[in-house]
């Protein structure tokens, strides 16, 4: 039997195949982020939150919010893959009337979904509320949610990132994807973010890295968020957009584009 690190690793290719695959019968979407968050969603979903593919609503679940909601593929092929829908399914995406839309909607009806996401900026403020809302209520639950860096250009983020540390929300973890790249480009000549980690922390939020590409480093990073008590806490995850596909890596062109078929069996005997 596989070690749990070469399970992680193998259900992080299937994640991986089944994504490209979705994008390019769909012809529209979003590559590069979602396959460089693959190896994240694989540990949530299949070592670290806590949560029932057979009961999606069960209350005692964690939540997870996808605050950059373009990226959704992925979130797509993580959730057919632990069994909260037929993979087959993923072959919809983007269609008309399809439970797969390209950002996420909890009006489709698809389980697993936590927030309705598209506009960026919004899910931490969310993660707040529903982390603020356990606290409350005295529930156990935890609140995961994920970020790209791009992303971390919008105000409301940060107004967010005060009201968590305000309330001392050792609850919430967020994660940000820090792959260095944008829509338009790499984040350091559209909008420089660094000195990014100092930012966060004197925001009041206890700062882990990790590699968003190591499994066992990954399991460690919210190991540690777990141990932390009084704060919430924001893993910074260096990735690479494009992850798994050479070809494409690093490459800011991908980050809103779709593979055609051609593309997508050639990139599917890239993966590594």
């Amino acid at each position: 039997m596989d070690d749990p690190i070469s399970r992680l690793r193998n259900i992080s290719l299937e994640i991986r195949r089944a994504t490209i695959q979705s994008l390019a019968t769909a012809g529209s979407g979003h590559t590069g982020g979602s396959l460089d968050l693959a190896d994240i969603f694989t540990c949530l979903y299949f070592d670290i939150i806590r949560h029932d593919p057979a009961r999606p609503q069960w209350e005692e679940r964690d939540r997870l919010i996808l605050s950059i909601g373009h990226v959704v593929p992925v979130l797509y092929a993580t959730l057919a893959h632990a069994g909260y829908f037929p993979k087959e399914e993923l072959l919809t995406l983007r269609r008309l009337g399809s439970r797969l839309q390209g950002h996420p909607g909890r009006e489709h009806g698809l389980p697993g979904l936590e927030l309705s996401a598209g506009s960026l900026g919004q899910g931490l403020s969310v993660a707040v509320g529903l982390a603020l809302g356990a606290r409350m209520d005295k529930k156990s639950w935890r609140v995961y949610s994920i970020h790209g860096d791009g992303e971390l250009q919008e105000g409301s983020i940060w107004e967010a990132a005060m009201s968590a540390a305000h309330y001392k929300l050792d609850n919430l973890t967020a994660l940000i994807d820090r792959n260095g790249m944008q829509i338009d480009g790499p984040t350091s000549e559209v909008m420089e973010l660094e000195q990014l980690a100092d930012k966060w922390n004197a925001f009041g939020w206890f700062v882990i890295h990790c590699d968003g590409h190591d499994h066992q480093d990954i399991l460690r990073a919210y190991n540690e968020a777990w141990q932390k008590k009084g704060q919430p806490s924001v893993i910074i995850a260096r990735t690479v957009m494009g992850k798994g596909v050479p070809s494409i890596e690093g490459d800011y062109r991908w980050h809103g584009k779709a593979p055609d078929k051609e593309q997508a069996a050639r990139f599917i005997r890239e993966l590594y």
